[in-house]
């Protein structure tokens, strides 16, 4: 039985800490590609905090509790074309996705479990220097607008 198809919409939650370094996974079965944590929906209609929150724990181990550690929605979506290598995973004909950026603030010393049939390694980085290492370009933007997304967040 095929598996179904992924939903072309999904969340990308760039994690860092309170002095913006950031936390970077290296994708299994693809060496040297290195990024946030990313996901699709399940279902249609999962809200995407939802999708946000537990993909950063399937991913990471972390949890968001909403207290001390707190998912951002930045209210920001990038449209993107959809990397060949992973088109297969999609409906035919679909090329593109819808990204929804979230950011996490976590303490350094975090635990982070890493889902070894997702990601095999992972890097804490100055934000600058988590941004060249990206694969994505969408990622590498999200992690260079950290410090004003989180003024804009604070002033909220």
């Amino acid at each position: 039985m095929q598996k179904p198809y992924k939903i072309p919409e999904s969340v990308l939650v760039v994690i860092h800490t309170s002095d913006l370094e950031v936390l970077l996974i290296e994708r299994a079965g693809h060496p040297g590609f290195w990024q946030s944590v990313t996901g699709s929906l399940d279902t249609p209609d999962e809200p995407l905090l939802a999708t946000a929150t537990r993909e950063l724990f399937e991913e990471t181990g972390i949890v968001a509790d909403g207290e001390r550690i707190v998912l951002r929605d930045w209210q920001l979506s990038n449209v993107y074309e959809i990397y060949p290598i992973w088109r297969h995973r999609y409906a035919p004909g679909v090329t593109r996705n819808t990204e929804h950026v979230f950011s996490v603030e976590v303490p350094r010393d975090v635990p982070v479990l890493l889902s070894p049939r997702e990601h095999t390694d992972l890097l804490w980085l100055p934000h600058l220097a988590a941004a060249d290492k990206c694969f994505s370009a969408s990622n590498a933007e999200a992690i260079l607008q950290l410090p004003r997304q989180l003024e804009k967040l604070a002033g909220a």
